[in-house]
């Protein structure tokens, strides 16, 4: 899998970039957990939701937000990582302008800064977020949310309490137009270690797979 080195807004950013063979496969973009809490590109649960993409035939691309690895800049309270996630779908596009479908999906600190590129890039068509930190972060940008999408977490996550989650899907679900689909994995933490981590895989690809086959946003 080819490293590419892109620019960002504050210098260079680090990513993994794994095209298609087709030129108008659908394309994914896979955001890390956060970066002062050791997340990086190669999280294994970011590693993990890139290839389950690249096997539903995505091209896709993860990378290291500003300070993480060979990425530059420094941490910016997400306001800054939003930008480097815009630059990122920026080069994902700009080297894959036929394709039909553009996902998003981001693992905790990811998910949250992942729902917000939702709000400034209407050609993103789906979504998974994985452990929501809802607890933490105002999700309250999401008026409307403007694309359909999975959101999944475990019922053991004492990082980001389900009730959190739950509290978050509730107000999603009041909205028109869009479906949102919760999912919550029986006895998983924060980090669905093993055996959670197979069912947080398998229940994103089925959803995708499904999102696929169907017509509509």
């Amino acid at each position: 899998m080819p490293e590419v080195i892109f620019p960002g807004p504050e210098g260079r950013l680090e990513g993994r970039y794994h095209p298609q063979k087709e030129r108008d496969a659908p394309i994914a973009i896979i955001l890390h957990p956060h970066p002062q809490f050791g997340g990086t590109m190669n999280h294994v649960i970011v590693h993990r939701m890139h290839y389950a993409f690249y096997n539903m035939g995505f091209t896709v691309l993860r990378f290291n937000f500003r300070g993480v690895g060979r990425s530059q800049g420094e941490y910016d309270q997400g306001i800054g990582e939003l930008s480097d996630a815009a630059s990122a779908l920026d080069y994902l596009q700009s080297m894959n302008n036929n394709s039909k479908h553009c996902w998003v999906a981001g693992f905790s600190f990811g998910a949250w800064i992942g729902m917000q590129l939702l709000m400034r890039r209407p050609e993103i068509t789906g979504f998974i977020s994985v452990a929501p930190p809802a607890n933490m972060y105002d999700f309250s940008f999401l008026a409307p949310c403007p694309a359909s999408g999975l959101i999944i977490n475990g019922t053991a996550d004492r990082v980001a309490p389900p009730a959190d989650t739950e509290a978050l899907v509730g107000k999603l679900h009041e909205q028109k137009g869009i479906t949102i689909t919760h999912e919550q994995v029986e006895g998983a933490g924060h980090f669905f270690e093993e055996p959670h981590l197979d069912t947080l895989i398998d229940t994103s690809t089925s959803y995708v797979k499904r999102r696929l086959t169907e017509t509509s946003r």
